[in-house]
């Protein structure tokens, strides 16, 4: 019962669905930072959908389909540096995308930019260590609402805040559950994505 609960919650809360829950938040839950109209934001959750979450999820099934990967679990270091580089190259893309075409907030911008920071430095240390991306994903959410509360108190929002820490922990707890990792690799996943996510937005907003 445990494992399937553990499995369930990785798979449901996959690294590439953090994207589009942040921006989930900062289009709706703090609706003072962001100028666009309603229906432009729907479209705009739409795009980051299908640019962060559908696109990198096709490639990793065509990886797998392939034989690039042995599994959707990635179990090793070494198999997790392409599908992270093809991932990073996506979000770069997105990002120059939302930013030249759309023309969206900046505030959103920002948050495509320091997601698309992170998953590059979560890359680059992969040749060394298996972190956990999990980690770096709901960590870089958290920061986000924590930095947001922080700075614009009238978004200050009890329930999101403690629902991303509860997701944090619950994430945090099936990696460990499942063996996919080791409390170092939790660990510094967490710092990662907390890292840069919550100085960017408390330093550039």
């Amino acid at each position: 019962m445990y494992r399937k609960a553990a499995l369930f919650i990785s798979y449901f809360f996959q690294p590439i669905l953090m994207p589009t829950l942040v921006f989930g938040f900062l289009i709706f839950g703090a609706p003072q930072l962001i100028k666009d109209a309603f229906y432009q934001k729907w479209f705009l959750l739409l795009m980051v959908f299908l640019t962060t979450y559908v696109i990198p999820l096709l490639s990793i099934v065509m990886m797998k389909l392939t034989g690039n990967i042995s599994s959707f679990h990635m179990e090793t270091k070494d198999e997790r540096v392409f599908p992270f580089s093809m991932i990073s190259l996506f979000y770069m893309v997105a990002t120059y995308f939302f930013y030249l075409k759309f023309q969206v907030d900046p505030v959103l911008i920002l948050a495509m930019a320091s997601i698309t920071v992170c998953v590059i430095l979560l890359t680059s240390l992969t040749f060394f260590w298996k972190i956990s991306a999990h980690m770096t994903g709901v960590s870089g959410l958290m920061a986000i609402v924590a930095a947001i509360s922080i700075k614009y108190p009238t978004n200050f929002q009890l329930e999101i805040l403690l629902g991303s820490i509860v997701l944090a922990g619950l994430i945090g707890s099936a990696r460990l559950y499942l063996n996919a990792h080791r409390p170092f690799e939790v660990y510094l996943g967490f710092l990662l994505g907390f890292s840069i996510c919550f100085g960017t937005f408390v330093f550039m907003t």
